[in-house]
């Protein structure tokens, strides 16, 4: 599964708006057409935004993912 799907299955299973940004421009997590049009490579600089209900655990799971590089070897 590549990182973008990861990132997409994660997102769905919050409430919150998830969001990524790179260089200015914003990418909604839930929908892989909005992650694709962001063109983040690995190391590349993110910044990770929630807000709602569960957005201090969407924090925590989606930062895991990136932490753990997506579990890819």
């Amino acid at each position: 599964m590549r990182p973008a799907d990861k990132l997409v299955r994660a997102a769905t299973a919050f409430q919150c708006q998830i969001e990524l940004e790179r260089a200015g421009q914003i990418a909604d997590c839930r929908s892989m057409i909005s992650l694709l049009t962001l063109g983040a490579m690995q190391g590349c600089e993110l910044v990770l935004r929630a807000q709602g209900p569960d957005a201090d655990a969407a924090i925590e799971a989606i930062s895991h993912l990136f932490d753990s590089q997506f579990n890819e070897p």
